[in-house]
């Protein structure tokens, strides 16, 4: 097989005309995408790869559903395993590929499932839910877990809380997976942190803010008696005078690492961010409209030439060229109708990430 074959796997809500993951072929040299096949799952509203390439976890209605990546890419539904609680919104896993972490929106829950040695999900082995409030008069006013993320050392797991705007940092037992409380990162209040995304040295952290529109940056030292996160950016991302009705969604770091894309909500803008490799700090290259309602998620093709914006609302996927050095996008082919997306993985095929 062709080292250099990728696909994007897309999940979607399936209340309207859609029925689970749309398997997509990248045309690098293009820039496009071409649909090879669409898998049924109840709701994907977002999905993971495990670490060693077998298998594509999925959010579902049933809870997390497994599905073995062919060799082409191609996937075949495995099995669904229960997670004690409401439907997920976001799925990572540990470093060692020994714990799948499942984030609750809807019942601020964390939740530790077993990845077994193949790569197969075993039983849950922990959950916790969150507990507090936010502001009563906007609507994070109750724990609503959207993101977790492993340290790139594998020694915390910071988890997104976006309803009463924390970080909350768990150590993770090896042996049991049990989570335990090591430290909070309070953020502004009514700000909404939503997603965090770490440098690829791990030496920074990458957190949106619903709310604020905002990007922040931290650092990240894993050195002395334990990790430390101090913040030490803080980037707007919305160019709109009256910010009502924006909210910042999607974000990922580059896979050089030489970059952040992030998306809006409300202004219906992208943006692109230069991440400074010595300080971490970004510096802005372009916001931009995508020409669509609502980018949940954004991704790049592995050459970084070509962006990916999943519109919500707008039921489409749009491509972008990316111009970094004069600060402009230039859409490029037709949009692919799809109904409600909600969230983009691109992966080279049948392989580890």
């Amino acid at each position: 097989m062709d080292k250099d074959k990728y696909v994007a796997y897309v999940g979607t809500y399936t209340h309207g005309s859609s029925i689970g993951i749309h398997v997509y072929d990248l045309d690098m040299e293009n820039g496009y995408m071409t649909e090879r096949e669409v898998i049924p799952v109840n709701n994907a509203s977002h999905v993971a790869k495990s670490n060693n390439g077998k298998y594509l976890y999925s959010i579902a209605d049933e809870g997390v559903e497994v599905l073995e990546i062919k060799p082409d890419g191609g996937l075949k539904p495995i099995n669904k395993v229960g997670i004690d609680g409401m439907r997920g919104c976001f799925l990572s896993t540990d470093k060692e590929g020994k714990f799948l972490f499942v984030c609750g929106y809807h019942d601020g829950k964390i939740t530790v499932v077993r990845i077994k040695e193949d790569g197969s999900l075993g039983e849950v082995l922990d959950g916790i839910f969150h507990q507090g409030l936010g502001s009563v008069a906007e609507r994070n006013f109750r724990p609503r877990v959207t993101c977790a993320m492993i340290t790139p050392d594998d020694k915390y797991l910071c988890v997104v809380d976006n309803g009463i705007d924390q970080i909350k940092i768990y150590t993770v037992n090896q042996t049991s997976g049990k989570l335990k409380l090591y430290d909070i990162i309070r953020c502004e209040l009514e700000s909404g942190p939503r997603l965090i995304r770490f440098s690829r040295d791990g030496r920074f952290a990458y957190v949106n803010c619903e709310l604020t529109n905002e990007v922040l940056v931290y650092s990240y030292d894993a050195g002395g008696e334990g990790g430390k996160f101090e913040q030490i950016q803080k980037v707007n991302i919305c160019d709109r005078k009256d910010q009502y009705g924006c909210a910042s969604s999607g974000l990922r770091i580059a896979p050089s690492g030489k970059y952040l894309y992030c998306t809006t909500a409300g202004s219906d803008t992208a943006g692109v961010f230069k991440i400074d490799p010595e300080t971490g700090m970004l510096s802005r290259i372009c916001i931009l409209p995508i020409s669509g309602k609502y980018p949940k998620d954004v991704a790049v093709f592995p050459d970084e030439k070509t962006m990916v914006v999943l519109n919500h609302e707008s039921n489409e996927i749009r491509f972008f060229t990316v111009d970094y050095e004069k600060g402009l996008l230039y859409m490029k082919g037709r949009p692919i109708k799809i109904d409600t997306p909600n969230c983009i993985l691109i992966s080279k095929a049948g392989q580890p990430d």
